[in-house]
């Protein structure tokens, strides 16, 4: 049943997260919870978002409360701040976007709970 499926999608600044948490994970020795998180990534979290990509609540139901992340906010291209959505998975928050034009799912950043903040110049280029 592969009918209503939406494809999921890394994107760049998604993967450079990754790599800085496997960077931190294997400098803490726990290079086992890089391994986890994977594959929770493979098993649970995409098949979620294929299957039902509005599961996240929208990033903006929770509005940062600091001057800068409200300016990054402000900077992104119109619409952008009010299409992302979160999704929370064990120590893991995600922000993604979903679109119905190509059915399509992009996982746009990864943070551990316990990172301060989203880089969100890096999510959209030329912001």
């Amino acid at each position: 049943m592969t009918e209503g499926l939406y494809r999921v999608e890394l994107t760049a600044s998604f993967l450079e997260r990754l790599e800085a948490i496997e960077a931190f994970l294997l400098d803490a020795g726990a290079g086992f919870a890089l391994d986890a998180l994977l594959a929770e990534l493979r098993a649970t979290v995409i098949p979620n978002l294929s299957r039902f990509p509005r599961i996240g609540r929208p990033y903006l139901n929770n509005p940062p409360q600091s001057a800068e992340a409200l300016a990054q906010l402000a900077a992104l291209p119109s619409g952008a701040p009010n299409a992302l959505r979160e999704y929370l998975h064990g120590d893991y928050l995600m922000l993604y976007t979903a679109t119905d034009a190509n059915a399509t799912v992009y996982m746009q950043s990864i943070r551990r709970h316990r990172q301060l903040s989203f880089d969100f110049a890096r999510l959209w280029p030329g912001a």
